[in-house]
């Protein structure tokens, strides 16, 4: 887990003869040899095909990389002062120098056309954007409600100058109680969307997007304004405009305006319009043709349970001369080729995530790449493709290949040489036919101590999502899949129903459905693998998942007492208390239809919830959580825990302090080896019956 180094963000330089990415590796934290940090650092390689990639940057904590016009130096992003700045650097030598100090801080950073400006982004707080006299001289506020009980207009964000007094008037004990939010000894909701991944937060700031010449860095130019979202922004290929991807609805709240909208904007932030926009709907990832000429971009509805459309439009059209190029998959990486002719993207797809190839004139798309790995990042630049690789044989480096995807080459050896030292399991594809029709995919990893004759146990790994897919090219997994092969255990996971990577109808299979049609789906996978392969040890058959996996293993041992042990982790056990406590609680009337107060709703939520069936659990269990988990909330382990425990039921529950719903993927390092060993520790005390 602390060896493997992944690589992410590349990019060809506009001759295509170099390439940036950056690269994290966990490195030891202090003196303790247990603690260890994530380190980005900035590196290039050459594209002959000849060198060997070379780091650029030294200090920690550099990402984001940018080329210039001529490829002779780099913008990227470092913190200074706890902000996203950004920096140049020299290819020619020399230390990278810093050229915003944007009081609000810049990242994203891409290059104009011509080299002499730079667009970049930041985030500003909604209270700092009324106060700041340059980008809101008129002090203005949000035309719309901030939704603040028993206030009809926005003025009271404006600061009226009141002294604050607990004993003055009522304008004085307002703003004494606005200095109590401000010194943060409260917090005061009045938000729709009040947690964030780490606990409850008021605050609300919207990211902007700026333009500042690189001679004259301390003028930028604001392209954006007022208190809106903007995603996304580049330079078109004149460099006299920049497309950018927004939320902009003068009238609705923006935590309840889930709609994007596509915008074309001068670089002197004038004139300001709307390509793209209706009501209800999303449109993102916008991404104009090197002639200028075609505007490719994705569109939805504003649903979660949904795979978005790729259309294309010419740049000085209109929604009517929008043109589809349909592939039933959840696209991203958008790439145009040089010519015009093609629309590079990659999508998860059956296990793997390929490069595929979109023919804009016929609007066939064409598998680039194969169906063992995933293509995390890529780019292509004239005859030349370069992208990050992840396989079973190598969980990240770096590949040189034509515009095809042909010949391809290994470039790098991040890992590639140390994960040959090791004795590795490789998965065998499977699929059987359920009971909706669909074909459900799964794979068998042997032990890697296999021997023939005997037997072994065998762990059920489901992922989360439920949207999620896992396969041989997904790389979040690899190194837990080895480490209990290693120790000795078989591994089956499937992709269920619900799943991305299997297209619209698979994906929404699950609706109304979180329980019995998946693990109908899970449970199948396992019975095969049982009927099909000798040795497995069907007296230790044991079960593990994570968020909405942790849902489907406490559904699985309320109503299947197979194993010998499970594991939940971080999450989902009541549907309603989720809905008020995770900040993912969209999935509840996006999934389920309505909300916990309607009666149909509230049926369905009870029939889901795994906690309605706690009574059935007899199955020895281990639940995990982060105690700063905002996206599925704490609740969720305590309520399931202390159920089991008031039945005396066999229970242990862990709670991993600061640790976010990312831990086993980015967080701490030492609690991620805890909770991969403790799960391992867990299961081998009732495999084995070990007394301790």
């Amino acid at each position: 887990m602390l060896k493997i180094k992944s690589i992410s963000g590349i990019g060809l330089s506009n001759d295509g003869s170099k390439a940036i990415f950056t690269v994290t590796t966990i490195e030891p934290d202090g003196d303790s040899k247990w603690d260890g940090k994530y380190v980005n650092q900035v590196w290039m390689v050459n594209t002959d095909g000849t060198s060997s990639p070379k780091q650029l940057t030294s200090k920690e904590g550099s990402s984001q990389a940018a080329w210039d016009l001529d490829g002779k130096k780099i913008a990227f992003v470092r913190a200074v002062d706890g902000k996203p700045q950004i920096f140049l650097l020299s290819l020619d030598g020399g230390e990278a120098t810093q050229l915003t100090k944007f009081r609000y801080g810049a990242g994203t950073p891409k290059w104009s056309p011509d080299g002499k400006q730079l667009l970049f982004s930041s985030n500003i707080p909604l209270k700092d954007l009324i106060k700041d006299s340059l980008l809101n001289p008129s002090h203005a506020v949000p035309s719309w409600s901030y939704e603040k009980p028993g206030f009809d207009k926005n003025d009271y964000l404006k600061n009226p100058g009141a002294k604050a007094d607990p004993d003055g008037n009522m304008e004085e004990i307002r703003a004494y109680l606005e200095s109590d939010v401000t010194d943060n000894k409260v917090k005061v909701v009045d938000k729709l969307n009040f947690q964030d991944e780490m606990g409850v937060n008021t605050d609300m700031s919207f990211n902007h997007f700026f333009i500042i010449h690189v001679d004259t860095p301390d003028k930028p130019t604001e392209l954006t304004k007022g208190f809106y979202r903007f995603f996304s922004a580049d330079f078109t290929p004149d460099g006299k405009q920049v497309v950018l991807s927004g939320d902009v609805d003068s009238l609705e709240h923006p935590d309840r305006s889930l709609e994007s909208e596509i915008f074309i904007v001068n670089t002197d932030g004038s004139n300001l319009k709307k390509i793209l926009g209706d009501k209800d709907m999303n449109y993102n990832s916008p991404v104009v043709s090197p002639s200028g000429k075609w505007l490719a971009f994705q569109y939805d509805k504003t649903s979660f349970v949904t795979v978005p459309e790729l259309a294309i439009i010419p740049l000085a059209g209109s929604i009517k001369d929008k043109s589809d190029i349909h592939f039933d998959r959840s696209k991203g990486n958008l790439v145009w080729s040089n010519d015009d002719k093609y629309i590079y993207f990659s999508a998860q797809s059956n296990g793997a995530q390929p490069v595929y190839r979109a023919d804009v004139s016929t609007k066939k798309v064409e598998q680039l790449s194969d169906d063992n790995s995933g293509i995390t990042s890529f780019d292509v630049i004239h005859d030349k493709m370069i992208c990050v690789k992840t396989e079973v044989a190598d969980p990240f480096d770096i590949y040189l290949a034509d515009a095809n995807a042909k010949n391809p080459k290994r470039v790098s050896d991040f890992n590639f040489s140390w994960a040959q030292t090791k004795q590795l399991s490789y998965p065998e594809k499977k699929s059987f036919t359920n009971n909706k029709g669909m074909t459900v995919e799964y794979w068998i990893m042997k032990p890697a101590n296999y021997e023939a004759g005997k037997k072994y146990p065998l762990l059920l790994e489901i992922h989360g999502g439920p949207a999620a897919m896992w396969g041989p090219g997904e790389s979040t997994m690899w190194h837990e899949y080895q480490f209990f092969c290693s120790k000795g255990y078989g591994v089956v996971y499937c992709n269920p129903r619900g799943s991305g990577g299997y297209g619209f109808d698979f994906l929404r299979a699950n609706v109304n459905d979180w329980g019995t049609g998946p693990t109908s789906d899970v449970l199948t996978a396992l019975d095969k693998t049982v009927a099909t392969e000798s040795w497995v040890d069907t007296s230790r058959l044991l079960v593990t998942g994570g968020s909405y996996a942790g849902y489907l293993v406490a559904w699985i041992i309320a109503h299947d007492h197979r194993f010998k042990a499970a594991c939940s982790q971080r999450g989902v056990y009541d549907l309603a208390t989720f809905f008020g406590e995770g900040n993912a609680w969209r999935l509840v009337p996006n999934y389920f239809g309505g909300y916990p107060w309607e009666a149909a709703t509230k049926a369905t939520l009870q029939r889901e919830s795994p906690i309605n069936y706690v009574q059935n659990i007899t199955t020895p269990y281990i639940i995990f959580h982060g105690e700063n988990d905002r996206r599925t909330g704490t609740t969720q382990g305590e309520m399931l825990y202390r159920s089991l425990k008031v039945l005396g039921r066999p229970v242990e529950y862990v709670r991993h302090p600061g640790a976010t719903h990312e831990i086993t993927r980015s967080g701490n390092n030492r609690q991620r080896i805890d909770q991969m060993l403790r799960t391992y520790e867990f299961f081998e005390r009732w495999i084995e019956k070990k007394s301790f």
